[in-house]
């Protein structure tokens, strides 16, 4: 995928989510990710014809650590596309950003819902006594 294609799904992908794609550098197949309160990062993606990986990092001492699930996304084995990068960079800077985590939403939501049928279930053995 050439670079200008690269550029055209990181704005998309900038459209469903807080951050804004500020710069891209086509010489270094750079693109410079920012929002608010000053979450920042940015990713390298590679040429085509090589095997590298996409790379993500930050300027920001504030935001390097939350890139570490991202990082690790990235090197594990298989091929990434530039929109499941920044979908891992964005769950990484979730709690960054004041939003609450993905993956706790939907077990709270799970367990809720246990709790609510184990009462439920006890209800027909009262009424038998």
């Amino acid at each position: 995928m050439d670079f200008q294609q690269l550029a055209d799904v990181a704005e998309k992908w900038c459209s469903n989510t807080p951050f804004e794609l500020i710069a891209t550098e086509e010489t270094e197949r750079r693109m410079d990710f920012y929002a608010d309160p000053g979450v920042s990062f940015y990713v390298l993606c590679p040429d085509n014809g090589c095997g590298d990986n996409f790379h993500v990092w930050s300027e920001s001492e504030d935001c390097l650590p939350f890139l570490q699930l991202a990082q690790d996304y990235i090197s594990s084995c298989g091929k990434k596309t530039l929109h499941e990068v920044l979908e891992k960079v964005f769950k990484s800077f979730r709690p960054l950003l004041g939003l609450p985590d993905t993956d706790d939403d939907a077990f709270e939501e799970y367990s809720a819902d246990v709790e609510e049928e184990g009462p439920e279930a006890d209800h027909p053995q009262m009424g038998e006594d």
